[in-house]
């Protein structure tokens, strides 16, 4: 194992034990390399490395500190990565974004509070009669964005928010060029809505699978 490889795990080994807390401040960093029997410039390798992905807080001036570890906040390097995608990868995307997103929706039609249903209704009829392209690729994005949020899981709502960026790209390319993709998706989220607000988890889970595939399948199609 690499140095700073060592060093990460053991950091790690600390934050997980217990031993480091969210928000707790690091040793100093020649305490702390002694202490674990590493150098400082691995150490100081390790503490940027963590620094990246939202594990380590490094205040100039006063400190190194563990973040509140939210997933929110651990899964923004996971929508970094995957900014880093070529068209034919989407798929992949889609693939994965088509297996999480009717599992959000029957949890949404479960745990959404009436208030946010009606939320949910505002953002459906926000929409325009004719929306330009990037109307409804926002529309979309909110609409599922707040069915992610009422699922109640936040990890499975980051885990959809970091898939929104790569498949953005397919959904404006989507309503450009196929003639139905407007009316189908007002349709579809219709449908997706009022399963939601009759609380039928089931009926919610299929028509989610239904419009997540009907992307999916035509960009296939496309590709």
């Amino acid at each position: 194992m690499a140095v700073t490889d060592e060093a990460i795990s053991k950091i790690k080994q600390m934050i997980v034990s217990g031993e480091l807390r969210p928000g707790d401040r690091l040793p100093r960093e020649a305490d702390l390399a002694g202490r674990l029997g590493l150098s400082r410039s691995s150490m100081r390798e390790a503490v940027k490395a963590l620094a990246l992905i939202n594990v380590l807080d490094v205040r100039q001036g006063d400190g190194t500190y563990v973040t509140s570890l939210e997933p929110g906040l651990l899964l923004d390097a996971v929508s970094f990565v995957a900014e880093f995608h070529s068209d034919d990868s989407v798929l992949h995307f889609l693939q994965v974004r088509r297996i999480l997103e009717p599992a959000a929706t029957a949890l949404a039609a479960e745990r959404m509070t009436d208030g946010d249903i009606a939320e949910l209704r505002e953002i459906l009829e926000a929409l325009a009669a004719e929306p330009t392209i990037d109307d409804l690729v926002a529309n979309d994005l909110r609409f599922h964005g707040r069915i992610a949020a009422g699922s109640g899981n936040p990890v499975l709502c980051s885990l959809l928010d970091s898939l929104s960026g790569p498949t953005k790209r397919a959904r404006v390319w989507r309503g450009l060029t196929q003639e139905s993709a407007v009316e189908a998706t007002h349709t579809q989220h219709r449908a997706i809505y009022e399963a939601i607000a009759s609380r039928r988890p089931d009926v919610a889970h299929a028509w989610a699978t239904v419009h997540v595939a009907g992307v999916e399948e035509w960009l296939k199609r496309a590709l």
